[in-house]
């Protein structure tokens, strides 16, 4: 992820265009006291500040003094209890606004922000008092109930941050983000997402956990620069059949899906019968009773015996199974689960390193192990 900061590389100069009011316990009163002083604001000119630090404070709002930064890039109000965002925000060149953990609404929200974005200061006229060069926009852990339609026509805008609020449906207009890289929306009440999120052709991170969603869209499948796929927590069954062909996709997160706790369910190993391991030593000892040694149903069980899919044992079993998800090489781009019934937990084979002057790579040897962890969780 880009880091948005002053073009100079020097680390003096970027302390200087910074004011950092950070964890200070302010309130809005002694805010405006700290702007209003050159004293307190270490003696700089409110013009060559670019970078404003108001986080972990008791903000309820924020002062018309802002203005007075009119080169202001970055913006970081979160943790605070600010419950409107004023129009003065929009008024600045800001590239970077965080205003995480608050108390924001979609009501709270500036009504105006797609005009003063839009037109500058308000005549028509692309200024550089505007922010219409916005490009990462972080409300996650406020109240907000709805996607805020201002933000779609932020056009520049590369990250947006939703996550931990209330919001239920996403924007059918989301294919307008054209420049969106990340799309951050974990922890709402989300239950459909749209097609027109498959028309984000930039889109590098999606990130949809813990929400209420039963079916992905199959256009998710035109991702494709898609690196990272956060569906955890969720309710879905299945995934569309053609997500396989995200090639750049090496992050894709499951766990606490119907699809995959199934499975982990089924895996769970319960004590085999005094049956089952009876008929498990007269298979392995090569006996074959005779028609009148055994009753009928014991020679029945005994031939309903299965072996086990593991090449390197020779057991069988009955009722009792490990039932164990392995992934394997497909067309040797892909890698799929497949559901194997062993007799034993020990039959899993483990994923074994690559040899020595092996052609295949060792991050691919070992990616089947990786891909469980990252799936199952």
């Amino acid at each position: 992820m880009e880091v948005y900061t002053s073009d100079s590389s020097d680390t003096d100069s970027r302390e200087q265009k910074t004011l950092d009011f950070g964890r200070m316990s302010l309130d809005l009163v002694t805010l405006e006291d700290h702007l209003a002083s050159p004293q307190k604001a270490l003696l700089k000119s409110s013009g060559d500040i670019e970078t404003m630090l108001l986080n972990h404070n008791r903000l309820v709002g924020l002062p018309r003094l802002l203005l007075q930064f009119g080169n202001l890039k970055i913006l970081d109000l979160s943790s605070n209890a600010i419950t409107t965002l004023p129009d003065a925000v929009c008024q600045l060149p800001l590239v970077t606004l965080i205003a995480k953990n608050n108390l924001l609404t979609n009501a709270s929200l500036p009504k105006s922000l797609l005009t003063k974005m839009a037109n500058g200061n308000g005549n028509g006229n692309a200024t550089g008092g505007t922010n219409s060069t916005l490009k990462e926009l972080n409300l996650s852990g406020n109240q907000l109930t709805h996607f805020p339609e201002q933000v779609t026509e932020l056009r520049h805008l590369k990250y947006l941050y939703l996550g931990g609020n209330k919001i239920s449906s996403v924007s059918k207009d989301i294919w307008k983000m054209q420049s969106l890289h990340v799309l951050s929306l974990g922890g709402n009440l989300i239950s459909e997402v749209p097609e027109a999120v498959g028309s984000l052709n930039q889109l590098q991170a999606l990130v949809l956990c813990d929400n209420l969603i039963e079916i992905l869209p199959t256009s998710i499948a035109r991702l494709k620069n898609l690196k990272s796929l956060l569906l955890h927590k969720n309710r879905l069954r299945h995934l569309p059949k053609d997500i396989v062909a995200l090639k750049n996709l090496t992050e894709l997160s499951l766990r606490d899906n119907p699809l995959v706790v199934r499975f982990v369910q089924d895996m769970a190993l319960k004590p085999p019968t005094l049956l089952e391991l009876a008929g498990r030593m007269v298979k392995a000892s090569g006996q074959r009773p005779g028609p009148y040694d055994i009753p009928r149903t014991l020679a029945e069980y005994l031939n309903s015996a299965n072996c086990c899919v593991n090449p390197n044992c020779k057991g069988v079993f009955f009722d009792n199974r490990v039932e164990h998800i392995k992934f394997v090489d497909f067309c040797g781009k892909y890698r799929v689960p497949l559901l194997q019934y062993l007799c034993s937990s020990k039959c899993i084979e483990p994923e074994q390193p690559a040899a020595r002057g092996s052609s295949v790579p060792a991050a691919s040897a070992s990616s089947g192990f990786m891909m469980r962890k990252v799936l199952l969780g």
